[in-house]
């Protein structure tokens, strides 16, 4: 959408929460330009949006014309509408004076709207409700999965904390090189945990002095709160692991001594993430990919319920989705649900639901003829979910590289899928053939 309109009003009788939202929701729209077309009624929070810089247009009133007069005059394409007095005559109305006009209604009261998209972002929204107040071809948005948050509340629940201890006496002088990777990673905090051993240590506290997302914990005797306290660590192959598995608290393992090279190979062989001796890019690598284990999960399609089955087959026969499929055909359930029992036969293939941390459905992702050498790959997101993509596709070179440990992930993708072929490129696949419209795309494990 490249002209978008918010229609909305703050004052000290209707609130501040419609503004506030709005805002939120503009930023999903970075490459639009957008409008806030409000009254200057009192008590109003307009400076909120001109802070964001977002234009303004004052409104004289509610009515209907002066709003279609701005629609057309900003040759708008989408109209967001949070306001408890546009209704569904008023929006049906617009709709006949501009019928290219897209219209996108918030709704938290189940009244009769008349737009391609509504949205109800409470938890407690119930899409079911709407299916009388709502033209069929409508967009829902209901719930959890839609709610909008300012930063504050995504920075304070993303933020990740960090358990550092690379042995007591840090023989490697690894702390100081580790924090350098760590210092790419927004919205983190990391416990350095170290003794008076450690012959490094007033270079540590000197590189740590200014820098708040580092704290020092030396001879300290709360190891175990601190784990417990973290999201992950980054540790050495040694007693700390044993600690850490009881804690059950993730780990990337680094090997910094011979005597380590067993348990490196017993926490490789199990899935761990591993490096068997510290590399910059590959602890970047690690972290990322530990990131992406920490805000999804994936559910195994062999345990799926009835009801998840359902939901990914209506995601599946969604146009969206089916018509960058090879079979385009609407799947019935009974051979949905048929191939999906088939798996638990097959070990060249496997199938992912992938879900959020707050247990959100978001997308697909798949794996079929596995060998050593490589696997093919599959994703689709939910459809009309945004953003999904990136998570999707971390998620399986994650799975791919450092659990199937296979060496190269292969794709097809229709030469007209614009954005699949984006997303690949972003995550350094390489095109290695065609075939009519399907181009064969590549990631090798060393380009990952």
């Amino acid at each position: 959408m490249n002209n978008i309109l918010f229609r909305a009003d703050s004052s000290s009788t209707i609130g501040t929460g419609h503004i506030m939202r709005d805002l939120v929701l503009a930023k999903e729209y970075p490459k639009s330009h957008i409008t806030f077309a409000t009254q200057a009624l009192e008590g109003n929070i307009n400076y909120k949006i001109v802070e964001d810089n977002y234009k303004l247009e004052i409104l004289k009133s509610n009515g209907i014309d002066e709003l279609d007069s701005l629609i057309k005059r900003l040759a708008i394409d989408l109209l967001v509408i949070d306001h408890y007095e546009i209704d569904y005559k008023f929006e049906k109305q617009l709709k006949v004076q501009n019928p290219h006009l897209k219209i996108l209604s918030f709704d938290d009261t189940y009244e009769k709207h008349y737009c391609d998209i509504l949205l109800n972002h409470n938890i407690c929204a119930n899409e079911s409700k709407y299916k009388e107040l709502a033209p069929k071809s409508c967009e829902l948005r209901c719930g959890s999965n839609y709610t909008l948050l300012r930063d504050e509340f995504i920075e304070a629940k993303n933020k990740k904390t960090i358990f550092l201890a690379m042995g007591g006496a840090d023989s490697a002088n690894l702390n100081i090189e580790i924090l350098n990777v760590l210092e790419a990673f927004s919205n983190i905090e990391v416990n350095v945990v170290t003794t008076v051993a450690n012959q490094h240590l007033d270079a540590l506290e000197a590189f740590a002095k200014d820098k708040k997302w580092i704290t020092l914990h030396i001879n300290t005797n709360t190891i175990a709160k601190l784990m417990k306290q973290s999201d992950f660590a980054i540790i050495t192959p040694s007693v700390t692991a044993n600690e850490a598995y009881f804690m059950e608290l993730p780990f990337i393992a680094i090997q910094t001594a011979e005597n380590q090279k067993d348990m490196y190979a017993y926490l490789e062989n199990n899935g761990n993430l591993v490096l068997n001796k510290f590399d910059s890019t590959t602890l970047q690598k690690s972290v990322e990919s530990m990131m992406i284990r920490l805000d999804t999960q994936l559910i195994n399609f062999i345990d799926l319920s009835l009801a998840e089955k359902k939901m990914i087959l209506k995601w599946r026969n969604d146009e969206t989705i089916r018509q960058w499929m090879f079979s385009q055909e609407i799947i019935a359930l009974e051979n949905h649900v048929s191939y999906i029992d088939s798996l638990s036969t097959k070990e060249d293939r496997i199938y992912f639901l992938v879900k959020d941390k707050n247990n959100n459905a978001i997308g697909v992702i798949d794996f079929t003829n596995i060998s050593i050498d490589k696997a093919d790959i599959g994703l689709y997101a939910k459809p009309h979910m945004k953003g999904v993509g990136k998570i999707l596709m971390r998620t399986i070179i994650d799975y791919g590289f450092n659990l199937l440990k296979v060496k190269r992930l292969i794709s097809e993708v229709f030469e007209k899928n614009k954005s699949a072929i984006t997303l690949y490129d972003k995550f350094n696949f390489s095109e290695i053939g065609r075939r009519g419209e399907i181009i064969t795309m590549e990631l090798k494990h060393e380009n990952r």
